[in-house]
């Protein structure tokens, strides 16, 4: 195995600057000097967008940014111990201790291991004293060996070092037994977080007197708590910055939530609260397999919160859209626009075909009725896109004991307000509100404490009954009618929609495609236009919502398809590895799979989205500006059949693409040429 740090990877009394990123591009420019990835650029991009993530600057003086990057061709640590201290966003002021981590996208699990043991030994005061007193990069190198060798003495009975002192934990001392306490860490790389956490809180815990088990999800592995620990445990941690494997495990247990970060930064405090929460009878508790808990912190804004639960709804909801949306489009291009799908499945079968329609593909009395049959499973499809989307939003806040109410929430919404001017009833709107009503009702009632004999018809039977009583008769009684009169005048305006107005709405929500590439905003502009489709008259040829739904479908195929173009156009200003992307990139883009540009634009945020969101802004326009229609929510250029004005369709595309494709391209040589005279090398 090579080794993980040389002599030539070493800065000692170094000045970087009093900023981060200045520190990084020193290391990164050392890693590639010393031929360990092939593009400083890309490797302190890569670092960066792992830094805008969460600060890595640590209690002590220490900072460790980290990345896992496709540049990085061997597992790599580079060190400098600054003069002149930077800014890393730790608690406690800024690091003079900086140690980057670099790993290959593949790293094995080994080099791994070697990696996490290095971030284990940071949060000990003897291994950071050591590197403060070394005088030469072998003396580094040697403490790095034993480090991640594991020969280092075992930490001694103290507590890790952190923001604030810490009071001790009354309810441990007054124990005569230790307390017992179990938790989970997990960071998004799950590299040096992760187990500086999980070593930060058994530091903790020890001081405190209390037993405690971490289970470390990361990258190098960890054994999985038993159940008899999980028996044992007066209460559980979860600092996380991502889901919790496994979460069922914990069910029941009193639980203190946070990110990751706050766990190596006060870690006895989480201890207190872990112990204060375990003598707590109204204490949080871990409600079952909550797999859709993600980051769920105990610190979470409302805002936060509210947007978890609302993804929660529409990453369930995508497979209705995605299989409705293109039997819809197959139904047409066999049966044509202008099938009564209903009154073909009632009067006709296999034995006794119907007469093709006008537009029916070939003229085919066979494919008629296998299209309309098929148009059919697409509007069922489509018909469980509220409930579900309500369904899983109160699945998200109250784990199972929410989906029945939620989708009963979703299917009431569709059917309270209908009138003769309001076919579509509240709509999605009233799902939305249906099921974040559903799953605060179904949450609190599960946070209410109960006699044993009626714990176990709580989540099945009386928190769904009860829930859906509730908020079924507030949704009738209360809310039909205002629900109604907002969803009806969405529709209305958006039907009204013509001329500037339209072309504006097209641009925004092109902008909104391109902003975070399958992210919240770009989520929330493709839900706006999948669940238009789903109100009545949203299929017919010319209608406001198909324009939305192909100013949505091309604005979001454009940003695979620009980056693709440039580095077809400019390679040298690509890494091998993005000129790689970039020949998958194409048909990502026509497959409008808008996380094809990902990539591009986390090892260069501020040239890559500014760029794809000018791009999706045009297409967005010349799309509605021109009337392109499209009825099937997904398929890219190859749903072609069910777009109308295929020319326009392409046309906008293809503008869009290259505006985006210029744009970045020129926004990058800008850069190359700046950079080019720049070829610096640290000094020790």
């Amino acid at each position: 195995m090579t080794e993980l740090i040389t002599a030539d990877l070493v800065a000692l009394d170094v000045d970087l600057g009093s900023d981060a990123s200045g520190v990084i591009d020193a290391l990164a420019q050392r890693v590639a000097a010393s031929g360990r990835a092939a593009s400083a650029d890309d490797l302190a991009a890569a670092a960066k967008a792992r830094e805008a993530q969460a600060a890595t600057g640590v209690p002590g003086g220490i900072a460790i940014p980290h990345c896992r990057a496709a540049t990085v061709t061997e597992p790599t640590l580079a060190f400098a111990r600054l003069s002149n201290r930077a800014d890393f966003g730790a608690p406690d002021g800024p690091a003079d201790i900086v140690f980057m981590i670099a790993a290959p996208e593949g790293a094995g699990d080994a080099h791994l291991k070697l990696l996490s043991s290095l971030a284990r030994s940071l949060v000990r005061a003897d291994f950071t004293k050591a590197l403060r007193e070394a005088t030469t990069p072998d003396e580094i190198i040697a403490l790095v060996d034993q480090a991640t060798g594991g020969v280092l003495p075992a930490p001694a009975a103290q507590s890790a070092p952190a923001a604030q002192p810490a009071p001790a934990a009354p309810a441990a001392q007054a124990e005569a037994e230790p307390r017992r306490l179990v938790a989970v860490t997990a960071c998004t790389t799950g590299i040096a977080h992760t187990y500086m956490a999980a070593d930060a809180l058994a530091q903790a815990a020890n001081d405190a007197g209390v037993d405690l088990v971490v289970e470390p999800q990361g990258s190098s592995g960890s054994s999985p708590l038993t159940r008899e620990q999980i028996a044992a445990a007066d209460a559980v941690i979860f600092a996380t910055d991502v889901g919790v494997k496994d979460q069922a495990r914990f069910a029941g247990k009193p639980v203190v939530r946070s990110g990751v970060k706050r766990a190596i930064n006060e870690p006895r405090v989480m201890i207190d609260e872990a112990l204060a929460a375990a003598n707590d009878p109204g204490a949080r508790r871990v409600e079952g397999d909550a797999d859709t808990a993600t980051a769920d912190t105990g610190d979470e804004s409302v805002g936060r919160k509210l947007q978890r639960w609302l993804l929660t709804g529409v990453s369930y909801m995508i497979p209705f859209v995605a299989a409705g949306g293109l039997l819809i489009a197959l139904g047409f291009l066999l049966a044509g626009y202008d099938v009564d799908a209903k009154a073909v499945m009632d009067e006709y079968s296999l034995a006794n075909l119907p007469q093709a329609g006008e537009h029916a593909l070939f003229g085919s009395g066979l494919l008629y009725y296998l299209g309309a049959l098929v148009l059919l499973l697409g509007q069922w499809a489509f018909s469980f896109l509220v409930p579900a989307l309500s369904g899983y939003i109160a699945y998200a806040i109250a784990d199972r004991p929410g989906i029945a109410p939620g989708f009963v929430m979703g299917y009431a919404a569709t059917q309270i307000g209908v009138t003769e001017t309001n076919p579509n009833g509240a709509g999605f709107i009233g799902g939305i509100v249906g099921g974040l009503l559903a799953g605060l009702v179904a949450g609190w009632f599960a946070r209410r404490g109960v006699p044993r004999w009626l714990a176990g018809l709580m989540p099945v039977v009386i928190i769904p009954l009860v829930t859906t009583i509730v908020v079924g008769m507030a949704m009738i009684l209360v809310l039909a009618k205002p629900l109604a009169w907002v969803n009806e005048a969405l529709v209305d305006g958006l039907n009204s929609m013509t001329g500037s107005s339209a072309i504006v709405l097209g641009a925004v929500l092109g902008l909104m495609m391109c902003f975070d590439l399958g992210g919240p905003v770009n989520k929330a502009a493709y839900v706006f236009a999948v669940t238009g489709l789903s109100t009545a008259g949203a299929l017919e040829v010319g209608s406001s919502q198909s324009k939305i739904m192909a100013a949505v479908m091309l604005a979001g195929m454009v940003p695979p398809l620009a980056l693709a173009f440039s580095t077809a156009i400019r390679p040298q200003l690509y890494a091998r590895e993005e000129r790689e992307n970039g020949k998958a990139a194409w048909l990502l883009g026509a497959s409008f799979i808008s996380e094809g540009a990902i990539p591009f634009a986390a090892a260069d945020p501020f040239r890559v989205i500014p760029a794809m969101m000018a791009g999706g802004a045009v297409t967005g326009a010349l799309s509605m500006a021109t009337g392109v229609t499209l009825v099937a929510p997904h398929g890219g250029i190859f749903v072609f059949f069910a777009v109308d004005k295929v020319l326009w369709f392409f046309v906008s595309l293809i503008v869009g693409m290259l505006v985006a494709g210029f744009l970045v391209t020129a926004l990058k040589a800008g850069r190359s040429k700046k950079a080019a005279p720049a070829a610096e090398t640290l000094t020790v």
